[in-house]
């Protein structure tokens, strides 16, 4: 969308910790004096792995690389990274991480996620940054599960200057998200964000009480839910590629917030969702403010992964 840029610095920055171990581990294995062969490629298949790009993934890279060296496309280990920059670039077609906003009416937003993954800072970094850009914003209440979730997203909407729409702590999350719906068609609200309980994703009660939230958004504005973006905390790793697919499985997730990118050397996380889920990561989290949010751009993030 334009309004949520950041420079190349500041992914660099921000990912230090992912790329000094990337680059670390990387420089073990591709020695100058090493020639590419089987032994190279094993260590390589192994330190892609840990570095969080997922078993799968590495496996596809791995033996893209053997394809290519067998073709005289790559002759040196000097070879080898920049390969990998440009076919990890090709997992993300520009169409997918475009946000979804609606013809007319409000963009409604639903936003999942497990407890503990930043959703909540998240959802806050969405709303800051449209208001910021003259958009009007209403957040939603509906965890009204979680003790003091009202309470936090309220104090974040009074930081950051939007509206809210909330019901007391154990109200039913799907009437907070009706009147959450009525409130935006009748203030002209370009911007819907729904909050909804960090669900366990084990817990099938709770999921189908997401689910009953969708249908009730869907019921008041059509084509709504336009987004629902799915919370992963960066640091939990392949955890996060369960997660995602079972929330998928409930709520039909259309995109990633990535949460906690910066706190963590395990960034290859957003390659292993890619490949395996196909499920496009939309927007990450990089630091506490509420202007530490960025749209995913891969050819940005993969130079600050392997620079």
């Amino acid at each position: 969308m334009g309004i949520f840029t950041k420079t190349a610095g500041f992914f660099k920055d921000r990912l230090g910790k992912t790329r000094a171990k990337i680059s670390s581990s990387l420089s073990s294995v591709l020695s100058l004096s090493r020639k590419i062969d089987e032994q190279l490629l094993d260590e390589l298949e192994e330190t892609l792995i840990s570095d969080d790009i997922g078993v799968e993934t590495t496996d596809k890279l791995v033996s893209e690389l053997r394809e290519a060296y067998r073709n005289k496309q790559i002759a040196t280990t000097d070879d080898i990274i920049p390969f990998l920059k440009e076919h990890i670039r090709s997992y993300w077609p520009d169409r997918d991480r475009q946000l979804h906003l609606a013809q007319t009416g409000p963009t409604v937003i639903l936003v999942a996620g497990v407890n503990g993954t930043g959703k909540t800072t998240s959802i806050a970094k969405l709303a800051y940054i449209f208001n910021k850009n003259n958009k009007k914003v209403i957040v939603a209440a509906c965890d009204t599960f979680r003790a003091a979730a009202v309470e936090q997203l309220t104090i974040w909407a009074e930081r950051i200057g939007v509206q809210i729409v909330k019901h007391q702590s154990g109200s039913d999350p799907a009437a907070v998200a009706f009147d959450a719906c009525e409130a935006a068609l009748a203030r002209g609200t370009d911007i819907l964000i729904l909050d909804t309980a960090g669900r366990l994703h084990t817990q099938k009660d709770l999921m189908q009480q997401l689910t009953k939230i969708r249908d009730v958004v869907a019921r008041k504005i059509p084509d709504a839910p336009n987004e629902v973006l799915l919370v992963l905390d960066a640091t939990t790793g392949q955890n996060a590629i369960s997660q995602a697919k079972l929330f998928t499985e409930a709520i039909n997730v259309t995109g990633i917030f990535l949460a906690k990118l910066d706190g963590t050397a395990r960034g290859g996380i957003v390659i292993a969702i890619k490949d395996q889920l196909d499920i496009p990561v939309k927007f990450i989290g990089l630091g506490e403010k509420p202007e530490d949010i960025a749209e995913f751009d891969p050819a940005t993030f993969v130079e600050a992964l392997f620079s």
